[in-house]
Parts: C-alpha cells; sequence; structure tokens
C-alpha cells in the first residue's frame, strides 16, 4: 500500500506588527489541521517583515533563542495540540552578535526535533542578508518525523545544487524552502530550479514564499508556492501570486520507489570525480 503524506504550505503578506504576524501563523497552524495536514512550513523569517531590504540593527530584536525562545514554545504547544509537524523559519540568536536565518522542526508531539541554518547568504539591492546572518554550520540536516523524512533548504540556498543533493544522499522525503523572492529579481527560476531540484535528486519539494509589498523596499514578493514531484509535476494547483493562502496537497510516497527504480541516479553518482567541485 501506498504511505500519502498530507502537507501543507502557507504563504501571506506582512500584517505590520510581530503579535499579528504570529497569530496568522496560529490560525493557519488550526486551519491546516483541520483540514487533515500532517505536516506545516511557513515562509522565510515567517513572524517579521522582509527586513532584509534594509540594513540596521533594529531588526536584531527579531532574532530569539532556538529552541528555547517564546515563539517555539508557542508552536511546540499547538503542533502538540493538533499532531501536526511544523517547519518554522526563524531569525536565531545563538548568542549576542552570533545571529542565523534557521528553521525550527518541531514533531507532532510538540517535540523539538532540531535546526537547519541557511548555509548561503546573498548580498545584494534588496537582500542584504550579511549584515544579519552568518552562514550555517550545521550542515544539511534531515529529520525524523511523524509524517516520515523531511528537510530544509532556504530561499537562496535554492540556487546551488550541493545541498540539494546531500538531502537527497541523507534520506529526505520531502524538502521543503521557504523563500522570500522578489517579482523583479528571480521570478523566471522559481518554477524551474526547485521543480528540477526535486527529479535530479527524486523527492517532493514544498516551495514557499511570501506575497505583497512591504513598507521597508520595493520588493514584490510574488506567492505562487507550490509542492512539486520528483517527476517535476505540480501537486494541484500554484498559489496566487498576491493573496495568502494556505496550500494543502495529498504527496503518494509511492512515486518516490517508483522515479528511483526507474532512473537509479544515486547508483550512478561517480563520488570518486567530484573532488573538483570543492576546491576553493
Amino acid at each position: 500500500m501506498s504511505r500519502v503524506i498530507r502537507a501543507a504550505v502557507f504563504q501571506t503578506a506582512w500584517t505590520g506588527d510581530k503579535e499579528s504576524m504570529i497569530r496568522v501563523h496560529e490560525q493557519a497552524v488550526r486551519d491546516a489541521a483541520a483540514q487533515g495536514a500532517q505536516v506545516l512550513c511557513f515562509q522565510e523569517l515567517f513572524y517579521g517583515p522582509y527586513f532584509c531590504q534594509v540594513q540596521d540593527p533594529a531588526f536584531y530584536e527579531y532574532a530569539e533563542q532556538i529552541p528555547d525562545g517564546p515563539i517555539v514554545e508557542r508552536f511546540q504547544a499547538l503542533a502538540r495540540e493538533h499532531g501536526i509537524v511544523l517547519v518554522l523559519p526563524m531569525y536565531e540568536e545563538e548568542q549576542p552578535g552570533v545571529l542565523y536565518n534557521t528553521a525550527a522542526v518541531i514533531d507532532a508531539d510538540g517535540s523539538y526535533l532540531g535546526k537547519y541554518r541557511k548555509h548561503h547568504i546573498p548580498q545584494v539591492k534588496g537582500f542584504w542578508e550579511k549584515f544579519y546572518f552568518r552562514p550555517g554550520n550545521v550542515g544539511w540536516p534531515v529529520f525524523d518525523t511523524a509524517v516520515g523524512r523531511i528537510g530544509v533548504y532556504i530561499c537562496y540556498d535554492r540556487h546551488f545544487p550541493e545541498g540539494w543533493r546531500a538531502l537527497g544522499l541523507e534520506g529526505a522525503e520531502i524538502v521543503f524552502n521557504p523563500s522570500a523572492t522578489s517579482r523583479g529579481l528571480s521570478a523566471y527560476l522559481w518554477q524551474l530550479e526547485q521543480p528540477a531540484a526535486a527529479v535530479a535528486n527524486e523527492y517532493f519539494v514544498g516551495a514557499i514564499n511570501r506575497v505583497g509589498v512591504e513598507e521597508l523596499g520595493e520588493n514584490d514578493f510574488y506567492g505562487t508556492s507550490y509542492f512539486v514531484d520528483p517527476e517535476a509535476q505540480f501537486v494541484g494547483e500554484v498559489a496566487s501570486d498576491k493573496e495568502s493562502e494556505l496550500v494543502v496537497r495529498d504527496l503518494d510516497m509511492a512515486k518516490l520507489r517508483e522515479v528511483r527504480d526507474r532512473w537509479q541516479f544515486y547508483r550512478d553518482r561517480r563520488p570518486d570525480a567530484y573532488p573538483p567541485l570543492t576546491a576553493p
């Protein structure tokens, strides 16, 4: 019998303040659970604006400890109440002055499973991320959750194939890519790179992007969140490019064995030939 995971992603616009943004996402957990979702991922830096459009130390206050901060604790309680796995993309303070773009993973019983820290940090107009984040240093973990093996990549990471492959080698079945990506910059890549990564690495990808123009800059976040299978087929419709939307889809894990038996990409890898790829 095939195993089907009902998975969800949530895209939304900035509400104007942190507490109301958290409440919007708490309601999204309840709505996803009411639709039978077993796992839900939010957008990059979910409880704030995309403050990387400017370089202002005032936004350091959005960072908190993971897992010992109040936001993780709030969502652990919700995960436990509704029996749902949660992926929480957050601003992490390891210690004062040591800050990361991080995703915390919470299991369906509310337990904290671990974190992924974004590896690739851009520094271009409208995306001044090196001002706010150190590069990730915890590898590419895959989390054994109540619904299966879950991986996380974050936004700009998606332009780099190495992490996608590392997650596949660790046995990821679904990889979530929470993002804040702008209409004028990379929209032409949004429905190209992640389906290609799903094919090359033979797993499902959940791609999440926020929506709207925020007061900090001109970035026009275009939503269009989606799930894609390892044959590069969208699972259901792609979300709106302007409106908040909860996307809930059934992912048939039998597809993973089907495509891996057909293509055998992992068998045919040549790691003995790849050392030049890691040369500085």
